[in-house]
């Protein structure tokens, strides 16, 4: 049998110098799991199963998981499932930003090690759907994603409650003592009381509409609720889909072009959805070699309004958006604007995707493109002396009155030193101080976790101040909300101005103009420059030493260098 007639258990031998008996062996082992000679035969889909004990958003993979299989085995081919790291978002230290890039290697290596014709990404909590669509980029084999889907809300006290947003919002009024340590207990309990992801267009729900809308995943899938039933029929219609993958030659290189990264960070400007997803998407598109340059973002957002009502920029639940249409009705609007000959997974293109939804739409939850929430899109990259290869700002969830300021500069220079001094009441600082946070980027010990959100300091809360403009070049939970600047590149652990920036320096940021400078002499930031001392040898082996050695900037998705195509990396 040639290589190009051979399919499932027969690929990817084994190597013992005998390929027939490399393949006697494998039967051989597969039959002492109870499969039939008949069963074997078929061609195989591969189900990346990240399931984990350490990842709540998981919970519901164990019912999803027999629902693909239950689709792959009426389409007629061998389901076979396999374990892959999974990236609990609140389980990891120093953050799961971290591991995403370990997550792909082992989704890649998996991929391409095993006998599967092709694959199925279940994925769902913030750093999963990425790492699996990295993976399955770079493996290049037929795939297809399916998420865990989003989590129901709660209530308390007559209002709903979703995770992550209305947590936050609940701890900035404990933090101003507005509410007793036991509210805060009760809300606690209540704030995440499903499976499924946060209830609310965060990094997760974000990326779940980054697959539908790049075309890896089925239509109207992104949004369904994890405990929905509708959920279950997805993964059953994923795992059909991914047998009619077989021989179609379709394969991510094909889905994920130039073209379809411009539609998905239209969507993601529309959604207003999170800063994570530009992290995310230019990696994914990094794999292939598709530049994501900020630049582009700008151009793009310039011309896509916020069309979705949904928490963190505006006031409703993930479940509402799904009974409003979803994304589809969010890409209906948006049709005169994307680039509608892109293929997709099942071998429609996206304009064909388009066309064929007819549904309802709620305009409370999803504003018409002729009457949008916002008419420039929910990001922003500004450019400047302090960050002269950019920064990201989430201008859908900021204070419009804080876009045009210059400020007075209050440094922290580690995520454990804004810990220490934050609440000091004998802080400087005031409601028009600029808050800055260093030292937290990808190539810092800390590895960028989700710290940009600085918390207002407590004495500044409790006289009312709800927001002030914060920069770092860490990253933000796209549950979260403000005036916050994120992802300056390059970092404090790299040369450049940021790492020079000391309390008391002025600041500029203009949205308008797209600016953050930071007014300090060239003369005078060279001598900071030439006095400063070096920063101490980190100790590390493993993967935190190839995580040290590899890890790209923010502007190049934070990925690894020798994960990129050649030539594509610096």
């Amino acid at each position: 049998m040639s290589d190009r007639t051979r399919h499932g258990l027969s690929t990817r031998l084994t190597n013992y110098g005998d390929p027939e008996f490399s393949s006697y062996l494998r039967r051989s082992f597969a039959k002492s799991m109870g499969y039939s000679g008949d069963m074997l035969a078929r061609p195989v889909v591969g189900i990346a199963y990240p399931a984990s004990g350490f990842n709540n958003c998981h919970r519901n993979f164990p019912e999803m998981l027999g629902a693909v299989k239950r689709g792959v085995l009426a389409a007629g081919a061998l389901p076979l499932e396999f374990p892959t790291i999974s990236l609990g978002e609140v389980f990891l230290s120093p953050t799961s930003l971290k591991y995403r890039n370990l997550m792909s290697m082992d989704t890649e290596e998996m991929i391409r090690a095993q006998p599967m014709d092709s694959v199925v990404l279940m994925g769902g909590c913030d750093k999963t759907v990425p790492a699996q669509l990295m993976g399955a980029a770079s493996a290049d084999i037929p795939a297809i994603q399916i998420v865990t889907g989003p989590m129901m809300t709660s209530r308390h006290d007559g209002e709903r409650l979703g995770a992550c947003t209305d947590c936050r919002r609940f701890w900035a009024r404990f933090r101003a003592g507005e509410i007793a340590r036991e509210e805060i207990e009760d809300v606690e309990s209540k704030l995440a009381t499903t499976a499924g992801t946060c209830a609310i267009m965060g990094t997760a729900s974000t990326m779940a509409c980054i697959a539908e809308a790049l075309g890896m995943a089925l239509p109207g899938s992104a949004a369904i609720p994890a405990v929905h039933a509708d959920r279950l029929r997805a993964a059953e219609a994923t795992g059909d889909a991914a047998v009619r993958l077989i021989g179609s030659g379709i394969r991510p290189s094909d889905v994920i072009t130039t073209e379809s990264v411009e539609n998905a960070l239209r969507v993601v400007l529309a959604l207003g959805g999170s800063t994570n997803a530009v992290i995310h998407l230019t990696a994914i598109a990094g794999r292939l070699g598709i530049p994501l340059p900020l630049e582009w973002l700008n151009q793009i957002s310039d011309t896509t309004p916020v069309l979705v009502n949904l928490k963190p920029t505006g006031e409703h639940y993930m479940e509402d958006f799904h009974a409003a249409g979803g994304l589809c009705a969010v890409l209906r609007e948006l049709r005169p604007m994307l680039k509608l000959d892109c293929l997709t997974v099942t071998g429609d293109t996206l304009g064909e995707r388009i066309d064929a939804f007819a549904g309802p739409v709620d305009r409370h939850v999803i504003a018409s493109a002729t009457a949008p929430l916002e008419v420039e899109g929910g990001l922003v990259a500004l450019f400047g002396s302090l960050a002269p290869r950019g920064a990201i700002m989430k201008r859908s969830a900021a204070d419009r009155n804080l876009f045009e300021k210059t400020g007075r500069a209050i440094v922290f220079d580690s995520p454990g030193d804004l810990a220490e001094r934050i609440d000091d009441p004998a802080l400087d600082v005031c409601a028009d101080d600029f808050l800055v946070l260093k030292n937290a980027g990808p190539l810092s010990p800390s590895g960028m976790p989700e710290a940009g959100y600085l918390p207002i300091p407590k004495k500044l809360a409790a006289r009312g101040v709800r927001d002030m403009v914060r920069i770092s070049d860490a990253r933000m939970s796209g549950s979260a909300f403000g005036t916050v600047i994120l992802h300056v590149t390059p970092e404090a652990a790299a040369p450049g101005p940021f790492a020079l920036v000391r309390s008391g320096d002025r600041i500029t940021i203009s949205v308008k103009e797209k600016r953050i400078d930071l007014h300090v002499s060239e003369a005078e930031l060279e001598r900071r420059e030439a006095s400063s001392a070096p920063a101490a040898p980190v100790d590390q082996r493993g993967y935190s030493r190839l995580y040290a050695d590899e890890v790209l900037q923010a502007d190049q998705g934070c990925d690894f260098r020798f994960l990129l195509p050649a030539g594509s990396g610096s």
